[in-house]
């Protein structure tokens, strides 16, 4: 596969838009595995190897298991999940999948755990990581 365009050197402005988002993620509250969950969910639905690739790495460095990251696209069918984590996994689904609406009782269930500032971190981590799938998936670029 041969990379497509290289938008950090085409306009660094842009990219540097983006990492303003990652720096007001860096500094919110969510819990770093969950943050990773977030990153590796989205990333499963978008098919972004790019993104899969480092935040797999990324998640294994803090904590996260093998099991856990092999089985995320299947985790309605796993005890391995808490329920505050199942909650935001099916919170990064529908926000991923937008088309089809975030419904109530998938917010609802987020608001149970979360604070409205938690929540507002939350999705913006998932739009935040649907964004780099959508640069890194468009501008090809190459794993490892």
């Amino acid at each position: 596969m041969e990379s497509r365009i290289d938008i950090p050197k085409v306009d660094p402005a842009a990219y540097q838009a983006m990492y303003a988002l990652e720096k007001y993620l860096s500094a919110s509250k969510i819990d770093p595995i969950l943050s990773e969950l977030i990153k590796m969910r989205a990333s499963q639905i978008n098919g972004c190897a790019f993104c899969l690739n480092m935040h797999s790495a990324d998640a294994r460095k803090i904590g996260e298991t093998e099991q856990r990251l092999y089985l995320l696209s299947a985790w309605k069918e796993t005890t391995l999940f808490t329920e505050k984590e199942k909650a935001v996994i099916a919170l990064t689904e529908e926000v991923t999948l937008i088309s089809n609406h975030v419904s109530d009782a998938t917010y609802q269930k987020v608001a149970s755990f979360f604070s409205e500032t938690e929540i507002t971190s939350i999705i913006m981590a998932i739009v935040t990581i649907n964004a780099w799938n959508r640069i890194a998936i468009t501008s090809k670029v190459i794993v490892g």
